[in-house]
């Protein structure tokens, strides 16, 4: 699994997501993603989490991914913390 195709099947879940996706060890199966989307208003961030993670289910499940490091932001939160789309 690649991590275009990540972060294709989060954009799937969430249209308006930024997402970016990193490969933490280099083999591919331990990632970290920054998902910004305004579906995240008003959500816990266990909630936000669970959004991202429904959306990789399927390559969790089988183990194509391992790990998947989350931080999840709403488009106000992340223009807070300074960053840029």
């Amino acid at each position: 699994m690649n991590l275009e195709q990540v972060e294709s099947m989060i954009k799937a879940k969430l249209p308006d997501a930024q997402v970016q996706v990193q490969d933490l060890t280099g083999g591919g199966d331990h990632l970290q993603a920054i998902v910004v989307s305004s579906e995240f208003e008003g959500k816990t961030l266990v909630k936000q989490h669970q959004m991202v993670y429904a959306a990789v289910r399927e390559p969790m499940a089988s183990e194509a991914i391992h790990a998947l490091a989350l931080k999840t932001y709403t488009p106000q939160e992340w223009k807070t913390a300074g960053q840029t789309g």
